[in-house]
């Protein structure tokens, strides 16, 4: 991981870590990077943002930049992350930049950059980029008629997005009755004008009128309690809620009880595998997802590849084994036959359609993908030097062996260690999260004494 790339791009408060200048040398090191990678002299780079308030401030100032060193902004305006990694290929753009938080709070933002196949930009051009802003270099600005320009291609590379997620259901939807939550985020923009493309399917809208601070703010896939409520108050058939940027995809049920990621996931791949359309009869979670998925894949014949934790480790084993579905409990769920990344408004269509060809309720729909109780406890270490010597200790795994033989097939354990910050985390699933709970402390008590 680098200096200013984590994992997901750059992140940050807007002006305190993430500022205006930042954003011009991100902008003018990328356009320096893409010509030298394409080896054209004015390459074009796509932008697209959320609704946050800090959002066109960042623009601004990336296009700024872009253009001093003479690239093209094809600017797209307020879409989700996937239009933009989906309209970078369409448009045969070098490279797509996404600003967004994603799911945080609407004082967060970031930086994030696609290839120009729609993939995270590689790690060596992200490394590049970085060199250039942290070493303070003042790479040679254009002038006269090597200026870039700024291409406005919001409307019609909106309508061909929509256009694109429409071709991918093979039904009218007809008789279905459903609540979409946006999250006062990109799917405002999209999904009132995807859903009324489906003139017999009844699609009412929530949380779609973003002022720049209510993005995620009690509502979307972080904040289900409003979308559950009315679900139910409506008598709809099922709810659907995205994050902020729209990458991400969960689900109500006619009761008000929400449907994870791995349920979607499980009910997908079935569906895919009934119609042949799943390759290796395989899907891709991690080793998160719940033992309920374990269960279900191994009940249905599926295989189940487990990566660690994150949608860029899923994305890497779908393509080393030419997989159709992949995602996370969290709801970011892939669809390698449409599209290169996450997009909610996607798998919401997907899960749509495979909902309305069962004719069953959404609560039978994912019964057989039964949920687990999970209890995470993260637990603060001093330094990565203690993490390792704690995650390598024969002690600890003598206490979890010995706990998964109390569980036996009743539940399971993951301890390991973050990715990105100074903790261990204790994972366990059980029949009951009471005795979720006091496996999960009893660990974290050994783990302390270390």
């Amino acid at each position: 991981m680098g200096k200013l790339f984590g994992t997901d791009g750059i992140r940050g408060v807007v002006n305190a870590g993430l500022d205006a200048e930042l954003a011009y040398q991100v902008g003018l090191a990328a356009a320096v990077v893409m010509a030298k990678e394409t080896g054209k002299s004015r390459p074009q780079i796509a932008i697209g943002k959320d609704t946050r308030i800090s959002s066109d401030l960042l623009e601004g100032a990336l296009t700024a930049g872009l253009c001093s060193a003479g690239a093209d902004v094809l600017h797209l305006g307020v879409v989700p992350t996937p239009a933009v990694a989906f309209l970078t290929i369409h448009m045969g753009a070098d490279a797509g930049i996404v600003i967004s938080a994603s799911h945080n709070p609407f004082e967060h933002n970031g930086i994030k950059i696609f290839s120009g196949q729609g993939y995270k930009l590689p790690d060596r051009l992200e490394e590049a980029i970085e060199e250039i802003v942290l070493s303070g270099q003042k790479p040679a600005l254009k002038t006269h008629g090597e200026l870039g320009r700024v291409i406005y291609k919001d409307a019609a590379e909106s309508k061909v997005y929509i256009d694109h997620l429409v071709s991918s259901v093979d039904t009218d939807l007809a008789g279905t009755r459903i609540l979409v939550d946006c999250a006062n985020g990109a799917a405002s923009a999209t999904a009132p004008g995807l859903f009324a493309r489906f003139p017999k399917l009844t699609a009412d809208i929530i949380h779609a009128e973003p002022d720049g601070v209510n993005i995620n703010n009690g509502c979307g896939s972080t904040h289900l309690d409003d979308l559950k409520a009315k679900v139910v108050a409506g008598k709809y058939d099922l709810g659907l809620a995205y994050d902020g940027d729209a990458d991400r995809f969960l689900a109500v049920d006619e009761r008000g009880e929400d449907i994870d990621g791995d349920q979607i996931m499980a009910a997908c791949a079935l569906d895919l595998k009934t119609r042949g359309k799943l390759h290796g009869d395989a899907m891709v979670g991690t080793v998160m997802s719940n033992m309920g998925l374990h269960r279900f894949a191994k009940e249905h014949g599926l295989e189940l590849c487990c990566t660690p934790v994150g949608d860029r480790h899923v994305l890497e084993k779908m393509l080393e084994r030419d997989l159709t579905i992949g995602g996370e409990q969290s709801g970011h769920t892939i669809f390698r036959e449409y599209a290169t990344t996450g997009d909610g408004e996607l798998t919401s269509l997907q899960f749509l359609q495979v909902f309305h060809r069962s004719g069953k309720k959404a609560s039978e729909l994912v019964a057989g993908c039964k949920r687990y109780p999970q209890v995470l406890v993260n637990l603060p270490v001093a330094s990565k030097e203690e993490k390792e010597r704690i995650m390598a200790a024969r002690a600890l795994k003598d206490a979890v062996a010995a706990k998964e033989a109390e569980l036996a097939d009743t539940g399971r354990i993951l301890v390991r260690p973050s990715g990105t910050e100074a903790l261990i985390r204790v994972m366990v699933e059980a029949q009951t999260e009471e005795s979720a709970r006091a496996c999960a402390e009893e660990l974290a008590e050994i783990i302390k004494r270390m």
